[in-house]
C-alpha cells in the first residue's frame, strides 16, 4: 500500500507562490490517481486540484483555477501543486491523496473516493 508525505509547506506573502510535492512509497505508483486537498479552520476538507494516473488530465476547483498547476512524475512517484499568486483565503493545511479506483484516464473531485491520504502540510498567506 502506497505511503505518501507533503513537503513545501510553509508562511508567504499574498502574491507569493509555494511549490508544494507529495512523495508516494511503498507502492505501484502508477495505479493511482492524485489529488489535492485543503481544510481550512472551522471548515471542510475541500478540492483543490486532481490529475489522472496517464497525467493527461488535471482537473482545477475554481477558486485555483489559473494559479495553481498540479503535475505529477511518475518516474519518481511524486506529484507537485505549484501555487502562485497565493491568497490569504488559500491558507490551509494541504492534503494529497491517492485513488485506487480510478480508470487511467479519469480523476476525482470527491474526497471519498480517495483511499489513502498523507498528513498535511500548512500553508499560511499573510496580507
Amino acid at each position: 500500500q502506497v505511503q505518501l508525505v507533503e513537503s513545501g509547506g510553509g508562511l508567504v506573502q499574498a502574491g507569493g507562490s509555494l511549490r508544494l510535492s507529495c512523495a508516494a512509497s511503498g507502492g505501484t505508483f502508477i495505479r493511482y490517481a492524485m489529488g489535492w486537498f485543503r481544510q481550512a479552520p472551522g471548515k471542510e476538507r475541500e478540492f483543490v486540484a486532481t490529475i489522472s494516473r496517464s497525467g493527461t488530465s488535471v482537473y482545477y476547483a475554481d477558486s485555483v483555477k489559473g494559479r495553481f498547476t498540479m503535475s505529477r512524475d511518475n518516474a519518481k512517484t511524486t506529484v507537485y501543486l505549484q501555487m502562485n499568486s497565493l491568497e490569504p483565503e488559500d491558507t490551509a493545511v494541504y492534503y494529497c491523496a491517492a485513488d485506487s479506483r480510478s480508470s487511467f484516464y479519469s480523476a476525482s473531485r470527491r474526497p471519498s473516493e480517495y483511499d489513502l491520504w498523507g498528513q498535511g502540510t500548512q500553508v499560511t498567506v499573510s496580507s
